[in-house]
């Protein structure tokens, strides 16, 4: 049988990887699919022939993406540019030539995935998205397949291994963000411009997927919240250590009674817990369902070799259903097309969770007895709380807490009833708590 042609969009470190991965993995990958793949074309601006092994079986190397959607004799697609322009517009166009689609653009999916697989559903082809989240870990198909018989309740992942580097870093050796940033960059970890890993917005690309993989939703990337790790400070994260907690960057989606939570932001858990202990680089995703329970999936995150791994998976799985009815594959987002629910996504307003909360009190008697009152008048309960040593001629004393659950729109009216008081100096830090039990 003759081998599948497939165009190759962007040659950089995926790329690359891509390219290695299917060349030196050949005789594996088609014993798999039951075809060969070959690169038959392949479009970059720019990249390094010398650093991509396997390059020489490109069939042709160009700098037109464009020319090689267009090219009759393709059949899938791989988009590896990334974000929103031209990608959008390739991988439509792509999809209106009736070819199938690979690609690892989470910032793509997440923002315009509803109308691309709109579009797919219509013209009967495929979209693969696997190396979207989390590089090379198999979450998306696990989600789609391992786990269909399942009611997911929850998913908790560190979706991002730039921002569990820097607190991995912080936790460890003590050390200040912005100094652990900086190494991050150097490393290659961060961008230049860090701002997408650090401020949450490429977790939440990832997590909005996620989420609508799980819940049977349409994809929402304006409603999940966001916040990044920027503000977390060297002390915050020896307290949360002295407390039994770790602080890690999660990505948070979970099903309630008023809605889905979508929710992206530093959280303190127990560090007794398998994901807390997922340091540096690593991805890992805690998913639970009502069946199965507690199932955590663990890898590298990213990386030319890990996300290849992605990228070619789905080529196997497109070559596999080449022949298939279209109506009987694998819905892109889990769900028969027509089953997915607009379930309302809650605000954090309406979100419950426990808190820590770290704050600058005067140390004299009854400041201590006033703040705990006004959390009370707001139904909030305290967990724990200690009182650290001011510093040499400080009049003010850290006091930190932890609380109970309670709905975040009461903890923001107790915490602006808190910062105003005079005894209070600055403002109160709070980082949310989960448990995440099984």
């Amino acid at each position: 049988m003759e081998p599948v042609k497939i165009g190759l969009l962007g040659l950089g470190t995926v790329g690359g990887g891509t390219v290695t991965v299917l060349t030196r993995n050949a005789g594996e990958i088609e014993r798999r699919a039951g075809r060969g793949i070959e690169i038959a074309r392949a479009a970059a601006r720019e990249y390094r022939a010398e650093s991509i092994r396997g390059i020489e079986r490109i069939g042709q190397i160009g700098d037109d993406a464009f020319a090689v959607v267009e090219d009759p004799e393709i059949q899938v697609i791989v988009e590896l540019i990334g974000g929103y322009s031209p990608a959008k517009e390739l991988v439509l166009r792509a999809i209106a030539l009736g070819k199938h689609v690979v690609t690892a653009n989470k910032a793509l999916i997440a923002r315009h995935g509803n109308e691309i697989f709109a579009a797919a559903r219509d013209q009967g082809v495929m979209v693969g998205f696997e190396a979207a989240v989390a590089g090379g870990i198999p979450i998306i198909k696990a989600l789609r397949e391992g786990l269909a018989a399942n009611h997911i309740e929850w998913i908790a992942g560190i979706i991002n291994g730039t921002g569990n580097f820097i607190l991995t870093e912080m936790r460890d050796k003590g050390r200040d963000f912005a100094d652990v940033l900086k190494e991050a960059q150097q490393r290659g970890y961060a961008e230049a411009d860090p701002t997408f890993d650090v401020e949450g917005i490429d977790a939440a690309h990832k997590l909005t997927i996620l989420g609508s993989l799980a819940f049977g939703i349409p994809l929402q990337f304006e409603r999940c919240y966001t916040e990044g790790i920027s503000g977390i400070q060297a002390q915050d994260v020896a307290y949360a250590a002295e407390l039994g907690y770790r602080i890690k960057h999660l990505g948070i989606a979970r099903r309630c009674p008023e809605g889905i939570e979508l929710r992206v932001h530093p959280t303190l858990i127990p560090h007794r817990r398998l994901i807390a202990n997922v340091d540096g680089v690593m991805n890992a995703v805690l998913v639970k369902g009502d069946a199965v329970g507690p199932t955590l999936y663990y890898g590298a995150g990213a990386g030319a070799l890990p996300t290849a791994s992605a990228v070619v998976a789905d080529l196997v799985d497109v070559v596999r259903a080449l022949t298939t009815d279209p109506t009987n594959r694998v819905p892109h987002l889990a769900f028969q097309p027509d089953e997915l629910h607009d379930t309302a996504v809650l605000t954090m307003d309406q979100v419950e969770t426990a808190y820590y909360l770290r704050l600058m009190a005067l140390d004299e008697p009854g400041v201590m007895a006033r703040i705990a009152s006004i959390l009370g008048d707001h139904g909030i309960s305290i967990e724990a709380i200690q009182q650290k040593e001011p510093g040499e001629g400080e009049t003010h004393v850290p006091l930190v807490m932890l609380t109970r659950r309670v709905r975040e729109g009461r903890m923001n009216d107790a915490l602006a009833q808190i910062e105003a008081l005079e005894t209070v100096q600055g403002s109160v830090v709070r980082i949310r708590l989960e448990t995440l039990a099984g």
